[in-house]
C-alpha cells in the first residue's frame, strides 16, 4: 500500500466525515461516522475502530499486536531495523482495518518510542509511504491525559481523590485527580517517568530476575516518585481514605488475570475488577521467583510477556509502596478509549454549534464528560 492511497491521519474532507448519497430533496447525506483510536506504544500496536451509542461508543473492530518498537532505544537512541519492520507490518493490519470500516473520523498517536528516537521522522516517513498512515507523537503530559480519560468512567465517585497510572513499555505515566461534585475528573497533577517494563527489563535483566534486582528496582522507580508525593502531599489523603487508585497497563491486567485463575485472558472480566495490594505482592513475589520458561507457561503472560512481566510488578510495587492505598482498580483501557471519547465529545459539540476551549486537550474535554460506571 502507498501514500497514493490516501493518507490517514492528515486533514482531509474525510476527516470531517464524507458525502454520502443525496436525501430525497437533493442534499447530501453523511455517513454514519465510525470513529478509529491508534496508539503506537514502545511495546505494543492497538487499534480500535467504534461507532457513537449513547454517551458512549461501541467497538466494531480491533487489533492489537505486541511489536517492541522501543527494544534498545534507551540504549542507542535508535529505532532498530527488526522492530520498524515488525511495527510496519502491524500497522499495515491496522490501516487495512480502517478502509474496510470506512473509518472517517480517527486520531493515531505515537509514544514514548518515537518521542525518544532520532531516527523516528525516518520511520515515520516510512509509515507513510507503506501504509498510509499518518501518526502524531504525543507529549507525555497528553498521553496521560488521554490515558484518564479513557479510564474515568471506573472511577469510584464515593472517593474525590485518585492516583491514576498507565505503565507501558518505555514510560509510565501518573496523574493525580480530584473529582469535583459532579464526580467529573479535575486534574491536579501528572508525572511522567522514564522508565517502563521494556527499558527497564533491558537494563535490569527479565528473563532472570534475582531478589536483589527486583529489590533494586523497585527503588529506582520510588524515588523518581519521591518528588510527585512531595509537590502534591498524596500520602496525608491516603491515610485519610480519601483516595482510590486506578491502574491501566498490562502488568495490572496480567495480575488480575493472573489472580482470578483464567484459562486465557478475557477482557470483561478483567476490566473494573479489584486487586489487594496483599495479593498484588504475593503475585508479583510469585511470578518474579519463576523461571522464564514457567512465566511462558502462565496462559495470561505467554512468550510475548514473560521477559517484561517482573519490571512491570516492580513499578506497580513502588507505587503500592509509595501509597498504600490498599486496593487497586483495573483497567483494560486507556489511550485508545480517550481518542475515542474525546473525538466523539468534539463532534458533538460540534453539532451542537459550540466549540471546544482552545487550552482543553483531547483528554481534558472528555474528563468532564465521562461519567463513573458503579
Amino acid at each position: 500500500m502507498t501514500a497514493d492511497a490516501g493518507v490517514i491521519g492528515q486533514p482531509d474532507a474525510a476527516a470531517d466525515g464524507a458525502v454520502g448519497s443525496p436525501t430525497p430533496d437533493g442534499r447530501s447525506r453523511r455517513p454514519p461516522p465510525v470513529y478509529a483510536a491508534l496508539d503506537l506504544g514502545t511495546n505494543n500496536c492497538r487499534l480500535l475502530v467504534a461507532r457513537p451509542q449513547g454517551p458512549g461508543f461501541h467497538v466494531i473492530d480491533a487489533f492489537s499486536r505486541i511489536v517492541r518498537l522501543g527494544e534498545g532505544v534507551a540504549r542507542t537512541g535508535r529505532l532498530t531495523p527488526a522492530a520498524v519492520d515488525r511495527t510496519i507490518e502491524a500497522l499495515a493490519v491496522c490501516a487495512d482495518k480502517m478502509r474496510r470500516r470506512g473509518a472517517n473520523r480517527h486520531r493515531l498517536v505515537a509514544t514514548e518510542a518515537c518521542r525518544r528516537a532520532v531516527n523516528c521522522e525516518a520511520f515515520l516517513d516510512r509509515v507513510v509511504c507503506e501504509t498510509g498512515l499518518a501518526l502524531e507523537i504525543i507529549t507525555t503530559h497528553e498521553e496521560a491525559l488521554l490515558a484518564l480519560a479513557g479510564c474515568a468512567p471506573l472511577l469510584d465517585p464515593g472517593r474525590p481523590y485518585a492516583l491514576v497510572f498507565d505503565i507501558g513499555g518505555g514510560s509510565t505515566e501518573l496523574t493525580w485527580v480530584l473529582q469535583d461534585r459532579t464526580g467529573a475528573p479535575r486534574l491536579i497533577g501528572v508525572i511522567s517517568l522514564p522508565v517502563g517494563v521494556v527499558n527497564l527489563s533491558e537494563r535490569y535483566g527479565g528473563a532472570l530476575v534475582t531478589p536483589a534486582l527486583y529489590a533494586a528496582m523497585v527503588d529506582e522507580v520510588a524515588a523518581m516518585l519521591a518528588p510527585f508525593e512531595a509537590a502534591h502531599a498524596i500520602a496525608p489523603r491516603v491515610a485519610d481514605g480519601a483516595v482510590q487508585m486506578l491502574g491501566t497497563s498490562g502488568t495490572v491486567t496480567t495480575i488480575a488475570g493472573v489472580k482470578m485463575g483464567l484459562p486465557r485472558y478475557n477482557r470483561r472480566r478483567v476490566d473494573g475488577t479489584r486487586l489487594r495490594f496483599d495479593d498484588i505482592d504475593e503475585i508479583s513475589a510469585d511470578l518474579a521467583a519463576m523461571s522464564n520458561d514457567d512465566r511462558v507457561s502462565e496462559p495470561c503472560i505467554g512468550r510475548e510477556r514473560a521477559d517484561l512481566v517482573v519490571a512491570g510488578c516492580a513499578i506497580l510495587a513502588a507505587i503500592c509502596r509509595c501509597w498504600p492505598v490498599g486496593t487497586l482498580r483495573v483497567a483494560d483501557r486507556g489511550v485508545r478509549e480517550g481518542i475515542l471519547l474525546s473525538l466523539i465529545a468534539a463532534d458533538g459539540a460540534r453539532r451542537r454549534g459550540g466549540r471546544r476551549p482552545r487550552h482543553r486537550r483531547h483528554g481534558e474535554a472528555v474528563c468532564h464528560v465521562a461519567r463513573p460506571e458503579p
